[in-house]
């Protein structure tokens, strides 16, 4: 299949992914067509066939590879303070989140384009990652330092809270990360109505 003189499918495949998340993430998954998407890379759109079957698994594989990227950067303690593991979860996802934002939009805005298959296999991911969160919630309810009606709830309210983030954070605005951390933390402590567990 044509492709530039000179490019690599080691570079060439990387490219197609990332030209294709910001262009869904910019425009629309529907909106986007795959000779949009080899102009960006400068391949012939043909040559995108050698990477991928069809657009549909195209988006695919960038929602799993963001939910797979996502699910082995999270590491938790069972063992440790369920509030100390709170605040972990608070901080880490949000900087995991404003580091992918192309990605994070995908995943919550485009998860509709998906097929069946693809949907019922993104949505297996992401709940795992929802029910680490819940375990935590679950846990601080368990030895009294967090009081929630619903963890289930609690679990997408927070998620939803803390990826909210990506909508509106701009690099070199008024509130760093740091910052941004710490104040998100006691919104996240305020939500679970926390008790100091010493």
């Amino acid at each position: 299949m044509a492709r530039t003189q000179g490019s690599r499918a080691d570079i060439t495949g990387p490219l197609i992914r990332e030209q294709a998340r910001r262009l869904f993430a910019r425009q629309g998954y529907a909106a986007v067509s795959m000779r949009q998407i080899a102009a960006e890379v400068g391949v012939q759109a043909g040559a995108l066939y050698a990477y991928t079957k069809d657009k549909q698994t195209l988006l695919f594989e960038l929602l799993e590879e963001h939910m797979l990227e996502l699910l082995a950067a999270w590491q938790d303690d069972p063992a440790g303070m369920p509030l100390d593991r709170l605040e972990k979860f608070v901080r880490f996802h949000i900087d995991f989140s404003l580091d992918r934002s192309d990605a994070v939009f995908l995943s919550y805005m485009e998860l509709r384009n998906l097929d069946p298959e693809n949907h019922a296999r993104i949505a297996e991911l992401r709940g795992r990652y929802e029910d680490a969160l819940e375990a935590i919630l679950r846990d601080g309810v368990g030895a009294g330092v967090m009081k929630i009606d619903d963890s289930r709830l609690a679990t997408m309210a927070l998620i939803a809270m803390l990826t909210g983030v990506t909508n509106w954070y701009r690099e070199g605005g008024r509130l760093d990360r740091e910052r941004i951390g710490d104040i998100y933390w006691r919104l996240a402590q305020g939500a679970v109505r926390a008790e100091n567990d010493g």
